[in-house]
């Protein structure tokens, strides 16, 4: 697929597949990032906290959800950067979630506007209970016509 900047399509929506978030998920994401916070990791520690059980990592939570809509390679795109992210509500193990996204803007690159734009796509994840868990927007380089 080579979708370029001049045909995205402000509304445009797309929803990515179900993701159960799992305790190896957890310890995985640990072991790389070398995040062991007790938040993720003790459940004897967690019970004594007021959201009493572990709960995924942001940053892992953020990295499934943006993989999980990367289904189509578009070689005229690549991803620029994150803004706004914002981690709403805890993930748990066992929670399934899913990203829903809808592209909310168009820019001109502003040091090359012939060649390049960038493509604003807000992305709402959600859990089982369609509770919103985490929210941001992906921020595409995308080549022009």
């Amino acid at each position: 697929m080579r979708l370029l900047w001049d045909e995205f399509v402000l509304g445009e929506k797309r929803t990515g597949p179900l993701r159960t978030i799992t305790s190896d998920d957890i310890l995985i994401h640990a072991t790389e990032t070398g995040d062991f916070y007790p938040h993720h990791m003790d459940a004897e520690w967690c019970a004594t906290q007021p959201f009493k059980k572990r709960m995924a990592h942001g940053t892992l939570v953020l990295s499934v959800m943006v993989g999980s809509l990367a289904d189509e390679i578009n070689e005229a795109a690549m991803s620029y950067g994150y803004d706004r992210v914002r981690f709403i509500a805890p993930v748990y193990i066992d929670d399934s979630i899913r990203a829903h996204s809808e592209i909310v803007a168009k820019r001109e690159h502003t040091k090359n506007p012939d060649s390049y734009g960038f493509i604003d796509e807000n992305v709402v994840v959600k859990n089982q209970n369609e509770e919103t868990v985490m929210a941001f927007t992906h921020i595409y380089l995308v080549d022009r016509k």
